[in-house]
C-alpha cells in the first residue's frame, strides 16, 4: 500500500506541476486560445497510460515470470534514468519547459501552434503516466488499490494547497526524497526481476538461484523489510529536513 501511495503521489504531483506550468505560460504569453490543446493532450495521455496498463495486465497470462522479469528490467532502465534526469534538471524545470513551449508556439499559424502544444502535453504527461504504470506493475500488495486512491487524494490535496499556499510547500524536498525512494525501489525491482527470470528458467541452475533469491523478492521476508525501511527511512529524512529548515529559519530571525 505504501509503495503504491508514494508512486501515485509522486507522479500525480509531477503531472499537476507540468499542467500548471503550461497553463501559466500560455496565459502569460496571451495564448489562452491554446488551452484547449492542453486539455486534449491530458485526455490523450490518460488514454495512452490506460492502454499501457491494459497491455501489462494482459501479458500476465502465458509465461508470466518471463514477462514480469522483462518488464522489471525495462522499469529499472527507463524509470531509473528518468528519475536521475529529473533530479538533475528539477531546479530548471520551469525554464526548460517554457523554452520548449516557446518553440512549439513560435509558428504564426494557429493550427501549427495548437498541434505543437498538444504534442508537447502528450509527451510530458504520458511520460509520467507510463512511469507510474510500470512502477505499479511491480507492486505486489493486496492493498495496492487503497494506496492508489490514497495517492490520488493526496496529490489532489497538494494541488489545491499549491494553488492557495504555494509558497508554503517545499517541492525541492518533496522531489528529492521521492527520487531517493524511487531509486531504492529500483533496487528491489532489479532483485525481483532476477527472481522472475530464475523462475522462468533462463539461467543455469535456475531452480537453486530461485530458492536463494526468494527471501529477497517483494514477497520474501527481507524484501518486505526493505520496502518498509525504505518508506519509513524516507519519511524520517523529510521530517528531519523540515525540522532543520524551521530551526535554521528561527535562528536567522533571532539574529
Amino acid at each position: 500500500m505504501a509503495q503504491a501511495f508514494i508512486i501515485v503521489l509522486r507522479e500525480g504531483v509531477e503531472a499537476f506541476l507540468i499542467v500548471a506550468i503550461v497553463f501559466s505560460y500560455l496565459r502569460k504569453t496571451a495564448q489562452q486560445n491554446l488551452l484547449g490543446a492542453v486539455l486534449w493532450g491530458i485526455a490523450a495521455s490518460v488514454l495512452i497510460s490506460g492502454l499501457l496498463g491494459y497491455f501489462l495486465w494482459m501479458t500476465q497470462g502465458a509465461n508470466q515470470p518471463l514477462w514480469e522479469g522483462i518488464f522489471a528490467l525495462a522499469t529499472v532502465i527507463l524509470v531509473g534514468s528518468l528519475v536521475i534526469h529529473m533530479w538533475k534538471i528539477g531546479p530548471q524545470l520551469k525554464q526548460s519547459m517554457e523554452r520548449e513551449l516557446t518553440k512549439a508556439t513560435a509558428s504564426k499559424a494557429y493550427q501549427a501552434s495548437y498541434f505543437g502544444v498538444l504534442l508537447f502535453t502528450i509527451l510530458m504527461i504520458s511520460r509520467e503516466g507510463m512511469e507510474m504504470m510500470l512502477l505499479l506493475f511491480q507492486v505486489r500488495d493486496p492493498q495496492m488499490i487503497a494506496g492508489i486512491f490514497g495517492g490520488v487524494i493526496a496529490a489532489a490535496l497538494i494541488a489545491i494547497l499549491w494553488q492557495q499556499f504555494g509558497y508554503l510547500i517545499n517541492l525541492k524536498h518533496f522531489f528529492q526524497i521521492t527520487a531517493v525512494y524511487f531509486l531504492l525501489f529500483m533496487i528491489q525491482i532489479a532483485v525481483q526481476g532476477f527472481h522472475e527470470f530464475t523462475e522462468a528458467g533462463i539461467f543455469p541452475n535456475s531452480e537453486m538461484l530461485h530458492q536463494a533469491s526468494e527471501p529477497y523478492s517483494t514477497e520474501g521476508i527481507y524484501g518486505r523489510w526493505f520496502s518498509n525501511l525504505s518508506f519509513f527511512g524516507c519519511a524520517l529524512w523529510i521530517a528531519a529536513a523540515w525540522v532543520t529548515e524551521k530551526f535554521s529559519g528561527s535562528k536567522l530571525q533571532k539574529q
